[in-house]
Protein backbone atom coordinates (compact mmCIF):
# COMPACT_ATOMS: atom_id res chain seq x y z
CA UNK A 1 0.00 0.00 0.00
CA UNK A 2 1.32 3.42 -0.96
CA UNK A 3 1.99 5.89 1.85
CA UNK A 4 -0.42 8.86 1.87
CA UNK A 5 1.00 12.25 0.97
CA UNK A 6 -0.48 14.64 3.55
CA UNK A 7 0.03 17.73 1.38
CA UNK A 8 -1.61 16.03 -1.59
CA UNK A 9 -4.56 14.94 0.58
CA UNK A 10 -5.06 18.45 1.95
CA UNK A 11 -4.81 19.96 -1.53
CA UNK A 12 -7.33 17.46 -2.92
CA UNK A 13 -9.74 18.20 -0.04
CA UNK A 14 -9.50 21.96 -0.65
CA UNK A 15 -10.11 21.53 -4.38
CA UNK A 16 -13.08 19.25 -3.71
CA UNK A 17 -14.70 21.78 -1.37
CA UNK A 18 -14.20 24.54 -3.94
CA UNK A 19 -16.03 22.43 -6.51
CA UNK A 20 -18.66 21.24 -4.02
CA UNK A 21 -19.36 24.09 -1.56
CA UNK A 22 -22.64 22.39 -0.63
CA UNK A 23 -20.56 19.89 1.35
CA UNK A 24 -19.78 22.61 3.92
CA UNK A 25 -23.49 23.24 4.52
CA UNK A 26 -24.16 19.52 4.71
CA UNK A 27 -21.34 19.11 7.24
CA UNK A 28 -22.71 21.90 9.45
CA UNK A 29 -26.21 20.43 9.39
CA UNK A 30 -24.80 17.01 10.13
CA UNK A 31 -22.80 18.28 13.10
CA UNK A 32 -25.99 19.63 14.68
CA UNK A 33 -27.46 16.15 14.44
CA UNK A 34 -24.29 14.38 15.63
CA UNK A 35 -23.59 13.07 12.15
CA UNK A 36 -20.44 13.16 10.03
CA UNK A 37 -20.96 12.70 6.31
CA UNK A 38 -18.02 11.40 4.29
CA UNK A 39 -18.44 11.82 0.51
CA UNK A 40 -17.92 8.55 -1.31
CA UNK A 41 -15.75 10.57 -3.69
CA UNK A 42 -13.27 10.84 -0.81
CA UNK A 43 -13.20 7.06 -0.43
CA UNK A 44 -12.79 6.64 -4.18
CA UNK A 45 -9.88 9.07 -4.15
CA UNK A 46 -8.18 7.24 -1.27
CA UNK A 47 -8.76 3.87 -2.93
CA UNK A 48 -7.06 5.17 -6.07
CA UNK A 49 -4.17 6.92 -4.32
CA UNK A 50 -3.35 4.41 -1.59
CA UNK A 51 -3.39 1.20 -3.62
CA UNK A 52 -0.27 0.38 -5.54
CA UNK A 53 1.89 -2.54 -6.51
CA UNK A 54 1.33 -5.45 -8.83
CA UNK A 55 -0.70 -7.50 -6.35
CA UNK A 56 -2.80 -4.66 -4.97
CA UNK A 57 -6.51 -4.45 -5.90
CA UNK A 58 -7.16 -2.50 -9.09
CA UNK A 59 -10.11 -0.73 -10.74
CA UNK A 60 -11.83 -0.19 -7.40
CA UNK A 61 -15.42 1.02 -7.57
CA UNK A 62 -17.38 2.30 -4.55
CA UNK A 63 -21.08 3.14 -4.85
CA UNK A 64 -23.94 3.79 -2.49
CA UNK A 65 -26.32 0.89 -1.82
CA UNK A 66 -28.26 2.23 1.20
CA UNK A 67 -27.75 1.52 3.97
CA UNK A 68 -24.53 -0.11 2.78
CA UNK A 69 -21.99 0.38 0.01
CA UNK A 70 -21.35 -1.62 -3.14
CA UNK A 71 -17.68 -2.39 -3.76
CA UNK A 72 -16.05 -3.92 -6.82
CA UNK A 73 -12.39 -4.54 -7.54
CA UNK A 74 -10.02 -6.62 -9.61
CA UNK A 75 -7.66 -8.85 -7.63
CA UNK A 76 -4.99 -11.45 -8.31
CA UNK A 77 -5.44 -14.78 -6.57
CA UNK A 78 -2.90 -17.58 -6.98
CA UNK A 79 -2.38 -17.14 -10.70
CA UNK A 80 -5.88 -16.00 -11.59
CA UNK A 81 -7.28 -12.50 -12.01
CA UNK A 82 -10.76 -12.12 -10.54
CA UNK A 83 -13.39 -9.40 -10.56
CA UNK A 84 -14.96 -9.27 -7.11
CA UNK A 85 -18.13 -7.39 -6.24
CA UNK A 86 -20.19 -7.25 -3.05
CA UNK A 87 -22.45 -5.13 -0.89
CA UNK A 88 -21.07 -4.28 2.55
CA UNK A 89 -23.28 -3.34 5.49
CA UNK A 90 -22.19 -2.27 8.98
CA UNK A 91 -24.55 -4.03 11.37
CA UNK A 92 -23.07 -3.24 14.79
CA UNK A 93 -20.28 -1.16 16.29
CA UNK A 94 -18.75 -1.52 19.75
CA UNK A 95 -15.92 0.85 20.64
CA UNK A 96 -14.35 0.97 24.09
CA UNK A 97 -10.85 1.39 25.47
CA UNK A 98 -10.36 -2.36 24.91
CA UNK A 99 -11.93 -2.95 21.51
CA UNK A 100 -12.90 -1.43 18.18
CA UNK A 101 -15.32 -4.14 17.14
CA UNK A 102 -17.35 -3.89 13.95
CA UNK A 103 -19.86 -6.48 12.77
CA UNK A 104 -20.31 -6.42 9.01
CA UNK A 105 -22.72 -8.22 6.70
CA UNK A 106 -21.79 -9.10 3.13
CA UNK A 107 -24.44 -9.59 0.47
CA UNK A 108 -24.48 -10.18 -3.29
CA UNK A 109 -20.91 -11.47 -3.41
CA UNK A 110 -19.92 -12.30 -6.98
CA UNK A 111 -16.67 -13.61 -8.47
CA UNK A 112 -15.76 -13.59 -12.15
CA UNK A 113 -12.57 -15.00 -13.65
CA UNK A 114 -10.90 -12.53 -16.01
CA UNK A 115 -7.54 -14.26 -16.56
CA UNK A 116 -5.89 -17.53 -15.57
CA UNK A 117 -8.67 -19.97 -16.35
CA UNK A 118 -6.59 -23.11 -15.65
CA UNK A 119 -5.75 -22.54 -11.96
CA UNK A 120 -7.33 -24.31 -8.95
CA UNK A 121 -8.87 -21.01 -7.85
CA UNK A 122 -10.41 -20.51 -11.27
CA UNK A 123 -11.77 -24.05 -11.25
CA UNK A 124 -13.42 -23.46 -7.85
CA UNK A 125 -15.01 -20.22 -8.93
CA UNK A 126 -16.30 -21.56 -12.24
CA UNK A 127 -17.55 -24.84 -10.77
CA UNK A 128 -20.05 -23.10 -8.53
CA UNK A 129 -18.83 -25.13 -5.56
CA UNK A 130 -18.29 -22.02 -3.45
CA UNK A 131 -21.32 -20.87 -1.46
CA UNK A 132 -21.05 -17.15 -2.11
CA UNK A 133 -24.20 -16.47 -0.07
CA UNK A 134 -22.18 -17.26 3.08
CA UNK A 135 -18.83 -15.49 2.65
CA UNK A 136 -18.20 -15.62 6.39
CA UNK A 137 -17.89 -19.39 6.19
CA UNK A 138 -15.29 -19.02 3.42
CA UNK A 139 -13.28 -16.58 5.52
CA UNK A 140 -13.49 -18.89 8.54
CA UNK A 141 -11.57 -21.56 6.59
CA UNK A 142 -8.65 -19.27 5.73
CA UNK A 143 -5.61 -20.91 7.43
CA UNK A 144 -3.78 -17.72 8.42
CA UNK A 145 -6.43 -15.05 8.45
CA UNK A 146 -5.56 -11.60 9.84
CA UNK A 147 -5.77 -11.33 13.65
CA UNK A 148 -8.30 -8.50 13.37
CA UNK A 149 -10.91 -10.95 12.02
CA UNK A 150 -12.31 -12.30 15.29
CA UNK A 151 -15.37 -14.11 13.95
CA UNK A 152 -16.78 -15.16 10.60
CA UNK A 153 -19.97 -17.10 10.01
CA UNK A 154 -22.61 -17.21 7.29
CA UNK A 155 -22.89 -13.70 5.80
CA UNK A 156 -21.24 -11.90 8.73
CA UNK A 157 -17.64 -11.01 9.46
CA UNK A 158 -16.59 -9.42 12.75
CA UNK A 159 -13.38 -7.43 13.01
CA UNK A 160 -11.64 -5.88 16.00
CA UNK A 161 -9.03 -3.30 15.03
CA UNK A 162 -7.38 -3.54 18.46
CA UNK A 163 -6.36 -7.10 17.66
CA UNK A 164 -3.75 -5.55 15.38
CA UNK A 165 -0.61 -5.49 17.58
CA UNK A 166 0.58 -2.06 16.38
CA UNK A 167 -2.73 -0.49 17.41
CA UNK A 168 -3.13 -2.49 20.58
CA UNK A 169 0.35 -1.48 21.76
CA UNK A 170 -0.08 2.19 20.83
CA UNK A 171 -0.52 4.03 24.14
CA UNK A 172 -1.77 7.20 22.43
CA UNK A 173 -4.58 5.29 20.72
CA UNK A 174 -5.56 3.49 23.92
CA UNK A 175 -5.55 6.73 25.91
CA UNK A 176 -7.64 8.54 23.26
CA UNK A 177 -10.19 5.73 23.35
CA UNK A 178 -10.32 5.78 27.15
CA UNK A 179 -11.01 9.54 27.13
CA UNK A 180 -13.40 9.76 24.20
CA UNK A 181 -15.56 6.63 24.29
CA UNK A 182 -17.30 7.28 27.64
CA UNK A 183 -18.83 10.50 26.23
CA UNK A 184 -18.79 10.12 22.45
CA UNK A 185 -19.18 7.00 20.38
CA UNK A 186 -20.37 5.75 17.00
CA UNK A 187 -23.98 4.59 16.84
CA UNK A 188 -24.19 3.53 13.19
CA UNK A 189 -22.58 3.86 9.77
CA UNK A 190 -24.94 4.09 6.81
CA UNK A 191 -24.78 5.30 3.22
CA UNK A 192 -27.11 7.95 1.83
CA UNK A 193 -26.98 10.25 -1.19
CA UNK A 194 -23.47 9.17 -2.25
CA UNK A 195 -22.18 9.75 1.28
CA UNK A 196 -21.17 7.48 4.12
CA UNK A 197 -22.81 8.92 7.23
CA UNK A 198 -21.24 8.23 10.61
CA UNK A 199 -23.94 8.64 13.27
CA UNK A 200 -22.56 9.59 16.68
CA UNK A 201 -24.03 9.31 20.15
CA UNK A 202 -23.18 11.49 23.14
CA UNK A 203 -23.38 10.26 26.75
CA UNK A 204 -22.97 13.03 29.29
CA UNK A 205 -23.15 10.54 32.16
CA UNK A 206 -19.78 9.22 31.02
CA UNK A 207 -18.06 12.57 31.61
CA UNK A 208 -16.55 11.59 35.00
CA UNK A 209 -14.95 8.50 33.43
CA UNK A 210 -13.54 10.62 30.60
CA UNK A 211 -12.12 13.17 33.02
CA UNK A 212 -10.57 10.42 35.14
CA UNK A 213 -8.97 8.85 32.06
CA UNK A 214 -7.58 12.24 30.99
CA UNK A 215 -5.99 12.76 34.40
CA UNK A 216 -4.31 9.37 34.47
Amino acid sequence: MARPDKKALISAAKNYLKEHPEEIVRALKGALGLKIGVPLDALRYLAKELTGGEKAPKDIEIDSAPPGVRIAMTVEAVGSVLRVSLCLFVEEIEITSDQIRVTTRIADLALKVLEGFQTPVSALVQSGALDLSKPGNLVAFIPKRPPMIVDAKDDRIVIDALKVPKLADNTKVRRALAIATPVLNIRAIRSKDDHLDVHLKATLSGLPDAVAAARN
